[in-house]
C-alpha cells in the first residue's frame, strides 16, 4: 500500500523534525510493517535514533530506490550543489601508478564520475551500481566496456566469476555499507596479486563513535572510525598506502569529513 506507506514516512519525517522522537519512531516501525523490504530506508533511520540495532547495511531495496529517484539530478546535485570531488583525488592519488590498469572495476559506479577520470589509464573497465538508472547513464556515456546491476559485495562474491582486477574502486560506496569486513574479504579475494583497492568513507570523531566501529550519522550514512578501518584492512591482508582526510562532500552547510583509502593486496 503505497499511499499508506508514504503517509507513514512522512508521518515520521515530520515527528522527527518536530523533536518528538517516539512518534517519529511509531511512524517508521508501521512503514516496515507494510514495506518488510524497507524501500524508504527507515531501519538506518531508527538506527540513527537509538531505537533499534545498527544494521550491517543501508540496504539494498532503499539503496536503489534512492539512486534510481536521483539518478537524473544525480551529477548537478552531488557535484555542483554539494561539492563533491573525491573521483578527481582519487585520480590524482593514483598518477603514480605509471603503468596504469589492465582490468579496473568500479563498484558503485553510479553515474561513471569515478570512470571518467580512471578511463585513460584502464584497459578495460567494468562498472557495477545497484540502481539501474544509474547503469543506464553510463551506459548512454559509453565509459565503461561492461556494465552490471548488482550490490557491491554481492557482486564480488558471484559476478564475472574467476576474475581478478587490479584495481578495484568504491567511491561513496561503504558509506552505505555498516560492517566492511564481508565487503574488504571479497574484494582482496578478487585483487590480482598486488592490486589496489581504492575506496573512500564518511567518519565521525571518536567522541561520538563512543568505542563503536561505525555508527549511523545524521544523514542516514554510516560513519567508519579510523582504526576499524585499519584493523579491517589489515585483517583482509590488504596494506595500507594512503589514508587520507579528506572533506567527501557538503552536508547543511557543512565539511563531511571522511578519509581516501588505497590498500594493496599482499
Amino acid at each position: 500500500d503505497e499511499d499508506a506507506l508514504g503517509e507513514a514516512y512522512d508521518e515520521g519525517l515530520a515527528a522527527e523534525r518536530g523533536g518528538d522522537l517516539a512518534a517519529a519512531v511509531a511512524a517508521y516501525r508501521r512503514c516496515l510493517s507494510i514495506d518488510p523490504a524497507d524501500h524508504c530506508g527507515v531501519r538506518i533511520r531508527l538506527a540513527g535514533l537509538g531505537a533499534e540495532e545498527t544494521p550491517p547495511s543501508a540496504g539494498d531495496a532503499y539503496v536503489a530506490t534512492l539512486f534510481d529517484q536521483h539518478a537524473e539530478a544525480f551529477e548537478d546535485i552531488l557535484v555542483h550543489q554539494l561539492g563533491y570531488g573525491v573521483p578527481a583525488l582519487l585520480g590524482e592519488r593514483l598518477a603514480g601508478e605509471a603503468e596504469g590498469f589492465e582490468r579496473v572495476l568500479d563498484l558503485g559506479c553510479g553515474t561513471g564520475l569515478s570512470g571518467e577520470i580512471l578511463r585513460g589509464r584502464s584497459r578495460h573497465m567494468t562498472g557495477v551500481d545497484l540502481s539501474e538508472a544509474m547503469v543506464g547513464i553510463c551506459y548512454e556515456k559509453d565509459v565503461y566496456d561492461r556494465l552490471f546491476v548488482a550490490e557491491a559485495v554481492a557482486f564480488l562474491k558471484n559476478g564475472a566469476p574467476g576474475e581478478a582486477f587490479d584495481l578495484i574502486v568504491a567511491t561513496d560506496v561503504l558509506p552505505y555499507l555498516g560492517d566492511l569486513t564481508p565487503f574488504l574479504r571479497e574484494a582482496a579475494a578478487r585483487l590480482s596479486a598486488h592490486g589496489l583497492l581504492a575506496v573512500s568513507t564518511e567518519t565521525m570523531d571518536e567522541a561520538s563513535l563512543a568505542g563503536r566501529p561505525f555508527a549511523v550519522g545524521k544523514a542516514q550514512r554510516f560513519h567508519h572510525g579510523e582504526a576499524y578501518m585499519r584493523e579491517a584492512l589489515s585483517l583482509a591482508g590488504l596494506a595500507v598506502e594512503l589514508f587520507e582526510p579528506i572533506t567527501v562532500r557538503m552536508q547543511e552547510g557543512q565539511p563531511a569529513p571522511g578519509h581516501l583509502v588505497i590498500a594493496r593486496k599482499h
